[in-house]
């Protein structure tokens, strides 16, 4: 009984020393795919509530949820933004530094376009040429069932009906749940099409995701941040190059900004949103219930990005680029913020 009555004084002194050094603005940090829709949340909520205006921070997902996950108090991030769902590990070490109570909240989808100035030809791809272009080891071109070190220099080394263009793609880097989602979805999606190389996975599954998730290093894929729109100016300047982005900011560059056509399919609102588009995935943000009603505002803006009028069908942020959820998801996921659901995983 004493062990629980000290627990219980030292909770209570822990939270009151919080109370005391509380911030008045929220802390944001995580994905920039997520950044310009939680920004543009974030300015309506500053705006239309007597809260301050939320402090957003671009890190990616990865770096954001190495911010988040260091600990509770008003020195820690409030609420963390990410391109790709929370992974076992970065759970286990906010368990560990005593983030206990985690809200999870999808805010909708986004399609992963591999875009060019619109001065270029329009690329028609497959998933496997993107893999054969971009993986940092191959299928031998000898037919073997071996890798080697990539050697295909232009797109038409990988595929003959493609243009004799350099092979020069500007992308994020491992930090960012754009990189993580794009390996996942072009990379091994191509993997996949390689009949023996995906045999590779009941065989040998860490070697099979070493060569299906690893990026080449030879200068062909060039890390260039976690700005978007950075890699959009750059393809102005470069007409001869790609950029791996989030649909919105293809959808908000679309007067000089065009995307690949990837296993025939555009990347377009309406095609990203009924799964056609081969490379999409699910938006989120992550918050602390531990800095609910201490940080003021949070559990009011977490409600003001799921409002109807912002992630619904006709909300704010689809003018954006967000492809919003179906009905029934959007409810659970509002469904989390009301009821202050804990992530289990």
């Amino acid at each position: 009984m004493r062990k629980s009555t000290s627990a219980v004084l030292a909770a209570s002194l822990m939270a009151t020393a919080f109370a005391a050094q509380a911030r008045d603005n929220i802390m944001i940090v995580g994905s920039s795919t997520v950044y310009p829709f939680a920004t543009v949340v974030a300015e309506n909520f500053g705006k239309s509530t007597s809260f301050k205006t939320p402090i957003i921070e671009s890190t990616g997902s990865g770096g954001g949820m190495k911010l988040f996950c260091a600990g509770v108090g008003a020195e820690h991030p409030d609420i963390t933004n990410a391109s790709r769902r929370i992974k076992s590990s970065e759970f286990e070490k906010c368990q560990a530094n005593g983030v206990k109570d985690i809200i999870e909240v999808k805010v909708g989808y986004d399609g992963i376009v591999l875009g060019s100035s619109k001065e270029a030809p329009q690329l028609e791809l497959s998933v496997k040429d993107i893999f054969l272009a971009l993986a940092k080891d191959v299928p031998n071109p000898d037919g073997s069932e071996t890798l080697v070190p990539n050697p295909y220099m232009t797109w038409a080394d990988v595929n003959a009906s493609l243009p004799a263009t350099k092979i020069e793609v500007l992308g994020p880097p491992p930090t960012s749940g754009t990189r993580d989602a794009f390996a996942e979805l072009a990379l091994e999606g191509g993997c996949k099409k390689i009949d023996w190389v995906k045999a590779m996975k009941k065989a040998d599954k860490n070697a099979y995701k070493a060569t299906c998730h690893t990026v080449r290093e030879d200068g062909a894929y060039i890390e260039a941040g976690e700005n978007d729109n950075l890699i959009i100016q750059k393809l102005q300047e470069n007409p001869k190059a790609l950029g791996v982005f989030g649909f919105s900011f293809l959808d908000q560059n679309a007067d000089v900004i065009q995307g690949a056509i990837i296993e025939g399919v555009a990347p377009e609102f309406e095609l990203i949103a009924d799964g056609s588009y081969p490379v999409s995935r699910p938006l989120y943000f992550y918050a602390k219930t531990a800095h609910i009603g201490v940080i003021p505002g949070v559990e009011e803006f977490m409600s003001a990005f799921t409002d109807e009028s912002a992630f619904g069908m006709e909300g704010y942020l689809t003018d954006k680029g967000l492809i919003p959820m179906p009905d029934a998801e959007r409810e659970e996921f509002r469904g989390n913020v009301q009821n202050k659901t804990s992530l289990a995983l």
